[in-house]
């Protein structure tokens, strides 16, 4: 995959009308500070076109990245910062739902988790939501570079266990530092858009 245009297309706060987009949604979830920004520019090749924050938990709003003009990345607000009243986790969590359950284009949630810790409950709970909402999702283990290589397979293992995956979920390990992992991710995102290719040569 080429990124050849990257743009912040729509930004959608709580009480915003989702839009009707015209080209396949990805969506990224996870919780604050899981590196979320850090993997959509990485993804983007961007260095700092999304925003990371030093206060984890401030983004309250849905952003939609349009790339190359064939599909959105989707960046859902963090979810479980601690210091978050009540009321703005109930908000924040009926904007996801609305999301989840009413995009068109929606594809594929990417959900992130940090590769170093067992899934935190917070994890637990959205990976059962996206499930429910009827979708699979890809999870993507994050700051790969904080631990050994020799590591790896074991802390893999951990997560899928603390998530109790369904069977032939695809867990990648992915660093923000290296770049590991990305073409894992590219090759997922240029299945959809050469079924979509065919599909639009065989109108």
């Amino acid at each position: 995959m080429i990124i050849k245009s990257v743009n912040l297309e729509t930004v959608c706060g709580i009480t915003s009308k989702l839009p009707d987009n015209p080209y396949m949604e990805f969506a990224f979830a996870g919780k604050s500070n899981v590196g979320k920004s850090s993997l959509i520019n990485g993804l983007m090749n961007r260095k700092s076109y999304a925003k990371t924050s030093s206060q984890p938990g401030k983004t309250q709003t849905i952003n939609y990245y349009n790339i190359n003009n064939q599909m959105y990345f989707v960046d859902l607000p963090g979810y479980g910062y601690t210091k978050a009243n009540e009321e703005v986790k109930i908000k924040w969590g009926e904007m996801v739902e609305k999301y989840l359950h009413k995009s068109k284009q929606l594809k594929v949630v990417f959900l992130l988790v940090d590769i170093r810790h067992e899934p935190s409950g917070n994890d637990k709970m959205m990976y059962e939501w996206i499930c429910h909402q009827g979708f699979t999702p890809v999870i993507i283990a994050t700051k790969l570079d904080k631990i050994n290589r020799s590591q790896i397979n074991k802390h893999v293992k951990m997560v899928k266990e603390g998530l109790q995956v369904v069977k032939d979920t695809i867990v990648i390990p992915y660093s923000a530092l290296t770049k590991q992992g990305r073409e894992e991710i590219y090759q997922i995102l240029d299945t959809y858009l050469e079924d979509e290719e065919a599909k639009d040569a065989r109108k």
